[in-house]
């Protein structure tokens, strides 16, 4: 890891400077991404933001702010900046656009000052950490430093570490308000996109298919000129969902749908009209605790994923009571807390959680007939 020290001045880091709400803020004669496109937009509080530039106008330091060089990056796709702000984003921003005439501080915008005080302001100079280094080096970094302030996610610090045309061009898909992934799947996802969570499931996903971590997924794409690729597989996932439930509940929002499909899209004995039925049914079941796990469940057969709602205590000790303290299976005689409450009729075979269905079991008798 190469981390330089520079002194940066207001003038240099406000000239070029754009501000966007979709397509990004970049600075510094148009090198400096100080906002990258469709990232969350963080907005200082008045008091903050006019802290800041109080703080230039006395001449006193502020906090020191972190960058990154693109480095080969940039090199590969040199219309991009070749720095982004990591750490220092909202003080960069309102300095800029304290610069630029679109605020003042106590009554008093940049082109009321008298030019001596705004050549003192553009002349002041920010300290700066440029780093640059492995993909592994800086994302271990970038976790170090993101500690204060509105912190970065997992996804962005990702972003800013493979960044390049892939990265560029996934965004455009998963990272814009009104995107196309939004578009197609906001019924089954959960987060938001500019918040970069939209992109971080889909490679999560698409990851799991080829059995890579994410950041090795995004590592081997980096350089790749379009992410259409994981657009066309997340267009498959949802898709096949359509097809297998397509009645859309609340439950189905969030559930890892391209994991499902990454082990189930290739069966022929999905019926949807009957897993329809079935899903009705598990709705209705009072048994059924955990709504959104009948999908898996009717997937893998998992029983566990819908927590079957269990006896309570005083339905329990009835049990217990009538038994004579002995367990249902052996005939051995437990304390209460020694025994755990069982289904007289699995679930599974119709029965319910009622008292008249109720039976305690010893531990040991209990688990071997959970494993029968």
């Amino acid at each position: 890891m190469h981390i330089e020290e520079r002194k940066i001045t207001v003038r240099e880091i406000t000239e070029g400077y754009f501000n966007d709400a979709e397509e990004g803020v970049v600075g510094y004669d148009e090198q400096l991404d100080i906002r990258p496109k469709y990232q969350r937009e963080f907005v200082y509080k008045d008091a903050q933001r006019d802290e800041v530039i109080r703080t230039i106008m006395k001449g006193l330091p502020l906090n020191v702010m972190y960058w990154v060089d693109r480095g080969e990056q940039y090199e590969d796709d040199p219309e991009e900046p070749r720095y982004e702000v990591l750490d220092g984003q909202q003080r960069t921003i309102s300095i800029c656009e304290y610069v630029e005439g679109n605020f003042s501080v106590d009554d008093k915008g940049f082109f009321n000052l008298p030019v001596d005080i705004q050549e003192k302001i553009l002349d002041y100079e920010l300290f700066v950490y440029v780093c640059e280094g492995t993909d592994s080096e800086k994302l271990e970094w970038f976790r170090i430093i993101n500690i204060a302030g509105e912190q970065l996610t997992e996804q962005e610090l990702r972003n800013a570490v493979y960044a390049g045309s892939w990265v560029s061009d996934a965004k455009r898909y998963f990272s814009k308000t009104g995107c196309a992934a939004s578009t197609l799947a906001d019924d089954y996802l959960k987060g938001s996109s500019i918040r970069q969570e939209y992109l971080e499931t889909a490679i999560k996903w698409a990851a799991a298919a080829e059995g890579k971590t994410v950041e090795g997924y995004m590592a081997e794409h980096q350089h790749d000129p379009r992410a259409q690729e994981l657009w066309s597989y997340f267009r498959s996932v949802i898709e096949w969902v359509q097809s297998v439930f397509p009645k859309v509940r609340k439950e189905m929002r969030g559930l890892p749908w391209g994991l499902f499909y990454n082990e189930h899209h290739a069966r022929r004995d999905l019926d949807p009209k009957a897993l329809e039925s079935e899903i009705q049914r598990l709705m209705g079941d009072e048994d059924v605790t955990k709504k959104s796990g009948i999908y898996e469940y009717l997937l893998t057969g998992d029983e566990r994923k819908l927590s079957i709602r269990a006896f309570d205590r005083r339905v329990q000790l009835a049990a217990y009571e009538k038994q004579g303290h002995k367990c249902a299976i052996c005939g051995e005689e437990f304390e209460f807390e020694q025994m755990h409450g069982d289904h007289i009729t699995a679930w599974s075979k119709g029965g319910h959680s009622t008292p008249d269905n109720c039976q305690m079991l010893c531990r040991d008798c209990n688990l071997k007939k959970g494993a029968q």
